[in-house]
């Protein structure tokens, strides 16, 4: 009888983020830097879009979330580049041997508008994590004038990601 190998094995993980605009600051999204007069006020550079990656790959990896390994209280992190922090995700992905599938980002904001930037933001996100510019999606959405980011005052993230475990052959 031939033995059939092992099926894949997927998870899926979620992650949001949601920082306040503060003038003064670059805002940064996936990544990238987008001319606006105010920016995400955050320990670090409040990049809610490249947290939310963050947290939906270690949710699906089982290995946590972004305040327990990169806490706001540690001032290692203070004005950190969430590009940074997300290498040393995709790193601890790859000693666990989890493959990201795919990632798809919804940005929740009213200004500025994303169409102009949003294949940057799909490239940037892709390139860091060594993925296929297709396996990356990235929307922008209003909140329709509602809540904290409808008005204006806040930009949001929420992020989903399919990760796929690299069995070993033979075992």
């Amino acid at each position: 009888m031939i033995e059939e190998p092992p099926k894949p094995d997927y998870r899926v993980g979620l992650g949001t983020d949601i920082h306040a605009l503060a003038p003064d600051r670059p805002l940064m999204l996936g990544g990238i830097h987008i001319p606006f007069p105010a920016g995400l006020r955050g320990h670090s550079d409040g990049d809610v879009v490249l947290h939310a990656v963050i947290d939906a790959l270690l949710g699906a990896a089982g290995l946590g979330d972004i305040g327990t390994l990169f806490p706001d209280k540690d001032p290692v992190y203070k004005n950190a580049d969430s590009k940074g922090l997300l290498l040393d995700v995709k790193e601890r992905l790859e000693k666990k041997r989890w493959d990201i599938v795919n990632v798809d980002v919804t940005i929740h904001l009213e200004q500025p508008r994303l169409e102009p930037f949003k294949g940057q933001i799909k490239r940037a996100i892709a390139g860091l994590l060594s993925m296929d510019f297709a396996s990356v999606n990235v929307k922008a959405k209003t909140n329709e004038g509602l809540d904290a980011v409808g008005r204006g005052e806040a930009i949001s993230a929420t992020a989903v990601a399919l990760l796929r475990i690299k069995h070993k052959r033979g075992l």
